[in-house]
């Protein structure tokens, strides 16, 4: 059985499918490297990503370098 579950990946709304953890999420929505990511406000380390769970309404930050100079 699938069960979905709603979060919100930089302010927008974003339904996950089947598989709950913050790998899953990234893969999902399509992330492309580099970046950096936050739940909830706290910064993951990528090693941490394939075991960190989801939660209903958990909040992701996808934060991408910045050149300049």
């Amino acid at each position: 059985m699938n069960k979905t579950m709603n979060i919100m990946i930089n302010g927008q709304p974003f339904v996950l499918s089947d598989k709950h953890t913050l790998l899953d999420a990234l893969s999902q929505f399509g992330a492309k490297e580099p970046f950096a990511v936050a739940l909830n406000g706290v910064f993951i380390a990528r090693s941490l990503c394939a075991d960190t769970q989801l939660n209903e309404g958990d909040s992701l930050e996808l934060l991408s370098p910045i050149q300049g100079g």
